[in-house]
């Protein structure tokens, strides 16, 4: 049977979680004197209640978990904190639609950066920091957030974990996932930190720099000035942002060798990575060589602004420092296919994945192989890991799913007359967890406001899945997730 009492105790703590960050907004909006300071006052007051009620319905609850509880927790979480974090933008009026409000929230808190606010600027700065921090407290995903802490997650942490955890191939830096939790944690407040530092003296204020910090080393992307970092018009913002996208999309864990064991090599001998980085080269390139040829770019233009969207939608970041909308169409299709592949497993990335992409190259490479020499045994190794023929099956299961998925809401959104273009590319971001679209209605500067209610609610459930990996939310909708047995 289904444990609900710790289900909902582990929620009702995660609400009184989200209830303390929306206190660090309030006591932001009290500073700045601005007219949001009451809406997250109340919010807060909600939200600490319903946690606190949730609490008292869990408190006798035992301190494990099954499987089935674990994929609960985290569907459920994601849910209603994006369903409490909407209240500051609708009771401050900022958001008046609860269909816009969540669509945004949850935007945030998956890092899709998908935004429905014409002006970001007209926000008030707590609003704007609550916007930040919801996508900076999503990159490692909200149930993860917690494990460190939580001690209700003893017995069950390594099961929400695998839910939560993104990519085929989910590796821990220490026995204890708790203190694998820490090493995590540590590494990406250190990165928050050293990338918000070099935007303060690069110019940025202290307000801006620790907004766009967050949302670039959460691959988020949500800004707090509508032409996203292409309104300081600096190239050493612009090579920042790059590097610190490109270490947020590289495997924590090859991070934690790399900084701490001082294993600089493993970068090299990882067949992902290797993956990862070359597809950000020949990618550029190929941008670089059509910027030139056809839009007349000078050469350290078309490098900037060609590797910069590369590495944006490869980590599916989604900030940006120019309008690719405006550039050749051909363009679209190479940026399309970084949305697509996403950065390494185990960042807070989205995408397909690198990894996936390297065992999927495997599998294909060995069957060409095999029809050349049937009784051959030809194994799938992956950075010297041999991968078992479950997990081979589970990545073609996870492929079908993305791409019938996709296909699905893009017919849809076919249906409620979105263009084409605007339809695929949007369908691909949200699963993806990108933000940024490509067309001619909704372009990579534009805002989503003009897509139906319907489709913001599809679509909504469509970042969630993307960044929970897609069957960890649709084994819910089966009719055997919910049997006694």
């Amino acid at each position: 049977m289904i444990n609900w009492k710790i289900i909902w105790k582990i929620i009702g703590q995660l609400l009184c979680m989200e209830a303390a960050l929306m206190a660090v907004c309030a006591l932001m909006s009290h500073g700045y004197q601005e007219d949001d300071f009451l809406a997250f006052v109340i919010s807060i007051l909600i939200t600490v209640f319903a946690g606190v009620t949730l609490e008292y319905i869990g408190h006798h609850s035992t301190n494990s978990m099954s499987r089935r509880d674990s994929f609960l927790v985290v569907t459920f979480a994601w849910l209603i904190f994006s369903l409490f974090g909407s209240l500051p933008f609708l009771l401050s009026g900022y958001l008046t639609n609860p269909t816009d409000a969540y669509f945004e929230t949850i935007s945030g808190f998956t890092t899709t950066g998908a935004s429905l606010i014409d002006d970001v600027e007209s926000l008030p700065h707590a609003l704007l920091f609550w916007r930040s921090m919801t996508q900076w407290v999503g990159g490692l995903g909200i149930v993860f957030f917690t494990i460190a802490i939580i001690p209700s997650l003893t017995g069950g942490s390594i099961k929400v974990f695998t839910v939560e955890a993104t990519g085929p191939m989910r590796t821990k830096m220490h026995p204890r996932l708790r203190t694998t939790g820490h090493w995590i944690w540590g590494i990406y407040f250190l990165l928050t930190f050293v990338c918000s530092l070099c935007f303060y003296l690069e110019g940025m204020s202290v307000f801006d720099c620790v907004n766009y910090a967050m949302t670039v080393t959460a691959t988020g992307g949500f800004a707090t000035h509508n032409a996203s970092t292409g309104f300081f018009h600096s190239t050493a913002i612009d090579y920042t942002a790059i590097l610190f996208m490109f270490l947020c999309g590289t495997s924590f864990t090859l991070l934690y060798i790399a900084l701490f064991k001082r294993r600089v090599k493993e970068f090299f001998h990882n067949s992902e990575f290797r993956l990862y980085f070359g597809v950000i080269v020949v990618c550029t390139i190929l941008i670089m060589f059509i910027l030139m040829r056809c839009c007349h770019y000078r050469i350290e233009d078309a490098l900037r602004s060609g590797l910069f969207q590369v590495v944006s939608f490869l980590t599916t970041t989604g900030v940006f420092n120019d309008d690719a909308g405006k550039w050749p169409h051909i363009t679209w299709a190479i940026l399309t296919v970084c949305m697509f592949i996403g950065g390494c497993s185990g960042s807070t990335s989205g995408g397909f994945k690198c990894a996936r992409m390297v065992i999927l190259w495997t599998v294909l490479r060995n069957e060409i192989r095999r029809i050349l020499h049937p009784n051959a045994v030809l194994p799938v190794r992956v950075n010297g890991m041999t991968v078992s023929y479950d997990h081979q099956l589970s990545l073609f299961a996870f492929f079908a799913a993305y791409v019938l998925l996709c296909l699905f809401v893009y017919f849809v959104m076919l249906i409620f007359g979105v263009d084409s273009t605007n339809a695929i590319t949007i369908a691909f971001s949200c699963a993806s967890n990108v933000g940024p679209t490509l067309g001619l209605e909704i372009g990579p500067t534009m805002s989503w406001s003009i897509l139906p209610d319907v489709v913001k609610w599809l679509l909504s459930l469509l970042m969630l899945m993307g960044r929970l990996e897609i069957l960890s939310v649709l084994v819910l909708f089966t009719r055997s997730f919910w049997r006694d047995k």
